[in-house]
């Protein structure tokens, strides 16, 4: 058997259907002999957690949340936990509503990351497909910003930990975690960034050829109506057609592919 070569992280709170989603697919479209998967559960104590227990593919990090953690600082502090037990060449970060729809999805990222010495890490920023009104809008917006020296988080792109995609041997020598205070990763890519290093975000058109981003998915699978994003009957339907492009049902119904023979 060979070794690995990637370490795929992923943070847990909560989500349990999103959680099989994710975790079925890349079973799915992923040779196990290639990655090796850690999943750190951030003290979900629900039918998350026992469903991950007994995945026999995966390694399970049962993390103890501290008092008073944000949602944020659970995420960024999970993905430290399991960095620091990284043993693989690349390292790749998701979140549970990642969903990888393609065979050739670690090929694509690695042929990336590798076509360099230089090349640090390579994902994505937002990855949504956005209409040419939106993307002019959004130019005007960063131009307007410029002229009236009026700053925004959004203006400064990194790769965001739904999908990036590391050499590890580069993140060890910045020596900058996730859980920095920033948005996670955004200290981590500027980091690398001033050491020398590239930073490749590829575009959405390409890279939802292989991964999808379900932003807000669980508020369909785990419906709440008091939920800002999905309230308005357009979002819900916007979310809806891209599950059922998944055909998530069906995933949701393969059990099978939590064992390591499936």
């Amino acid at each position: 058997m060979q070794k690995p070569e990637v370490t795929v992280i992923v943070p847990n709170y909560k989500t349990v259907e999103l959680t099989k989603l994710c975790l079925r697919s890349l079973r799915k479209h992923s040779n196990l002999e290639r990655i090796k998967v850690v999943i750190v559960d951030n003290g979900s104590q629900d039918a998350s957690t026992e469903y991950l227990r007994g995945v026999e593919w995966i390694t399970l990090i049962e993390r103890q949340v501290e008092p008073g953690e944000t949602g944020f600082e659970m995420h960024a502090k999970a993905l430290d936990l399991a960095f620091a037990e990284v043993d693989t060449p690349y390292v790749m970060i998701m979140h549970t509503d990642t969903i990888v729809v393609n065979d050739l999805w670690l090929d694509f990222l690695i042929n990336r990351l590798i076509a360099s010495p230089k090349i640090a890490g390579i994902g994505s920023w937002k990855l949504e497909v956005m209409s040419r009104r939106k993307k002019l809008g959004k130019k005007f917006e960063i131009v307007f910003r410029k002229i009236f020296k009026r700053k925004n988080v959004s203006d400064t792109r990194y790769l965001r930990s739904h999908c990036a995609l590391y050499r590890t041997n580069l993140v060890r020598e910045v020596n900058t975690g996730f859980a920095d205070g920033e948005s996670a990763g955004k200290a981590l890519h500027l980091a690398l960034v001033s050491a020398g290093y590239d930073m490749r975000i590829v575009e959405p058109e390409e890279l939802l050829k292989f991964i999808r981003h379900l932003n807000h998915a669980t508020m369909i699978l785990n419906p709440s109506p008091r939920d800002r994003k999905t309230s308005k009957p357009l979002a819900r339907q916007r979310i809806e057609r891209e599950l059922e492009a998944l055909h998530y049902r069906d995933i949701l119904a393969e059990d099978t592919l939590d064992r390591l023979q499936a």
